[in-house]
């Protein structure tokens, strides 16, 4: 009887001398896995602009072979929508691609056609106020917007007023004389909570 119960006494001294030896432990790695969570979110937090980076540049390179083939090419193969154009502000030195489908999945990368010419003669493109149109918040009367299509063709614009309304009442003037270009996006600028309030930039064809 005393033989058989002297494995059981040391493996019950063996248990408790692990679990004191991974208590003394823990204090040390506890700080090795804070770092490691660290680093895990710091890497995810540097993939998101470089991911944004990346189609940037994919996004220009899809532009420049669609005014070569002066039709839309998609930047990447599973990519539900094209470009259309490029807006910039030559003031800002600010250029944009602008992307087909109206959504905000397309959104996400680039300015969207709404509205696009029609009988109606306007133009209406919308984007995040914290990415792509950051620069709005900076437009004033006066300032030339370029839009240059992917058939080559570039029609030049200028601001002629700046205005806020509510979402739902944002209208546009149909079959002026005058071709219309409107850039939306949400306001405050300042603000990163979701709201009814769009700043408009209307701007009119000179050329």
């Amino acid at each position: 009887m005393r033989q058989a119960g002297t494995p059981a006494r040391a493996q019950a001294k063996a248990q408790a001398k692990g679990g004191r030896g991974w208590r003394r432990a823990l204090p040390h790695l506890l700080p090795w896995a804070l770092v490691l969570a660290g680093a895990a979110t710091a890497a995810q937090a540097a993939w998101i602009p470089l991911k944004a980076q990346l189609a940037q540049v994919l996004l220009d390179r899809a532009f420049a072979e669609s005014v070569e083939r002066g039709e839309p090419v998609k930047p990447w193969n599973w990519a539900d929508t094209a470009p259309l154009a490029r807006v910039s502000v030559e003031r800002l030195g600010v250029g944009e691609v602008v992307l087909s489908g109206g959504s905000g999945e397309a959104m996400a990368f680039g300015p969207t056609a709404l509205v696009d010419g029609g009988p109606a003669r306007v133009t209406v493109l919308a984007a995040h106020r914290d990415t792509h149109f950051r620069f709005v918040r900076d437009l004033r009367a006066g300032d030339a917007i370029a839009l240059e299509r992917i058939d080559g063709s570039v029609a030049r614009y200028r601001v002629r007023s700046l205005s806020t309304v509510r979402w739902d009442r944002f209208a546009y003037p149909a079959g002026g004389s005058t071709e219309l270009l409107a850039l939306a996006t949400c306001y405050p600028f300042d603000s990163d909570r979701p709201g009814p309030l769009r700043r408009i930039a209307w701007a009119e064809r000179v050329g």
